[in-house]
């Protein structure tokens, strides 16, 4: 006699989505920028923010659409990538409302301008257009590959954006930097959105071009020197770099540039030589303008000594202003509300914000904020590592080392590390364009993070394994 069992094969264990994971870090996400705004009402004005409950619902309800958006959307995206940008987010909020509680700042506001608005209401305004714009780029924008398609349109949209503010009767000339457009009474720098568009181009390109790239004609005191013909892309890169900074005295954007193009360069070749190369490339380029344009000239004055120069320079005295921040704030920092930084002047919320943190929460609080910038980056660097494809995986760490050049050059510039190069802090210094670009930024890193840690689909059983008649003696 014998027994027969049926046995049906087992499809793929799904893998963990870490969705509840992302909402509980999300839920200190929001918590903790509350908690940092009643500190500096108690701090400043001996009571609880008036708006403190309707800030706190707003900001709560925001993220929690980000969430949801992403858990039907980017079900397998990253966990930690939009918990720290809403919390670097929050808290930048509330650094803007601190500094627009400050009374040297609304008169010399009302001295210069006749009027001072508060910045705070209009940064969470801008927020909640880059929380839209994110689920706009997670609903529209299904598979990252299909930018692809659009390698050389995007250099060519990349061109335009980075024409517009020379442009005149368009582009507005702010404190010596040609780079903002004014529309209809609204103010739009297009370098920030012009970084993640030509970061498309660059990943198509290379995606393509690397085999070329990487080939070596000679080698040379241990390293591989390219082809000549090879060179051209990256005399291209740097030529415009050194345009951008010309025309516009944008010392920020052009390191920004040229320097996410050698990096993907390397990424896609792994020739050291193309580093060295590019490290050359650009000091010589920025040692040119700074000895020619005045602009520029002004701030390399201003790093190397601005209390020589300190009562006759405006951009000495607000470099000097900054290092003093940094220096008072000591370890720990002198607590919210109390500091000084708002003597920096009328970019302590824009260029010089990371002054604030660095006085008012010390060396703690600076330590704490780049632990958080360098999760965004570990993080978009693990999905470059990831992704399945070389397209996503260029792109990511196109993104991700665009995203960790802009916070060296804006910490180093303010810290007097290197000259200051005008850009903004991502997610903490006023301003839309900064907000909106660095938003939209982290939705392409989730939705590629998305794409490399879904499961891949089980493949369809054969109807005649379905069921197996296995025979077992009685």
């Amino acid at each position: 006699m014998s027994v027969v069992t049926n046995t049906t094969t087992i499809g793929a264990i799904e893998a963990p989505s870490r969705r509840n994971t992302e909402l509980l870090l999300l839920a200190f996400a929001v918590v903790i920028p509350i908690f940092a705004y009643a500190n500096v009402g108690l701090s400043i004005h001996g009571e609880l923010p008036p708006g403190m409950l309707v800030y706190g619902l707003g900001f709560a309800v925001l993220a929690g659409i980000a969430h949801l958006v992403v858990r039907r959307f980017a079900k397998y995206a990253d966990p930690l990538l939009l918990p720290i940008a809403t919390l670097l987010n929050g808290l930048g909020v509330v650094l803007i409302w601190r500094l627009d509680q400050s009374e040297r700042l609304r008169t010399l506001a009302k001295r210069s301008f006749g009027v001072f608005t508060e910045s705070a209401p209009r940064q969470m305004m801008y927020t909640g257009l880059a929380i839209a714009l994110f689920s706009v780029v997670l609903l529209v924008l299904k598979d990252h590959r299909v930018l692809q398609r659009f390698t050389y349109i995007s250099m060519a949209g990349a061109l335009v954006l980075l024409i517009l503010p020379v442009i005149p009767g368009l582009g507005a000339d702010v404190f010596g930097a040609k780079i903002w457009i004014s529309v209809g009474g609204f103010s739009i720098q297009p370098g920030e959105f012009a970084k993640i568009v030509i970061a498309i181009f660059f990943a198509g390109y290379l995606m393509v071009k690397r085999d070329a790239l990487a080939l070596a004609s000679r080698r040379f005191m241990g390293l591989y020197l390219p082809r000549g013909r090879d060179l051209g892309p990256i005399l291209m890169i740097w030529a415009m770099s050194l345009l951008v900074l010309v025309f516009e005295n944008d010392l920020g954007t052009s390191l920004l540039f040229f320097g996410m193009f050698v990096i993907m360069l390397y990424v896609a070749t792994e020739r050291t030589s193309w580093i060295v190369i590019g490290l050359l490339m650009s000091v010589g380029g920025a040692t040119v303008v700074g000895m020619t344009a005045s602009h520029v000239k002004v701030r390399v004055t201003a790093w190397l000594d601005p209390f020589a120069c300190y009562s006759t320079s405006g951009a000495c005295e607000q470099v000097g202003q900054s290092i003093m921040s940094f220096g008072s704030g000591g370890v720990l920092g002198t607590g919210w509300g109390q500091g000084n930084s708002d003597l920096i002047g009328f970019a302590a919320n824009s260029d010089f914000i990371f002054s604030t943190v660095g006085e008012e929460l010390g060396l703690t609080g600076v330590m704490a904020f780049l632990l958080l910038y360098g999760l965004i980056i570990e993080r978009g660097v693990r999905t470059a590592l990831a992704a399945r494809d070389p397209f996503g995986k260029l792109f990511a760490i196109g993104l991700s080392g665009a995203f960790a050049l802009q916070i060296f050059v804006v910490a180093g510039g303010v810290m007097g590390l290197i000259p200051l190069t005008g850009m903004t802090m991502p997610f903490l210094a006023s301003g839309g364009s900064s907000v909106l670009a660095n938003w939209v930024l982290i939705a392409i890193l989730i939705r590629i993070s998305d794409t490399a840690r879904r499961p891949a689909p089980a493949p369809a059983p054969s109807p005649d394994s379905e069921m197996t008649q296995v025979v077992r003696p009685s």
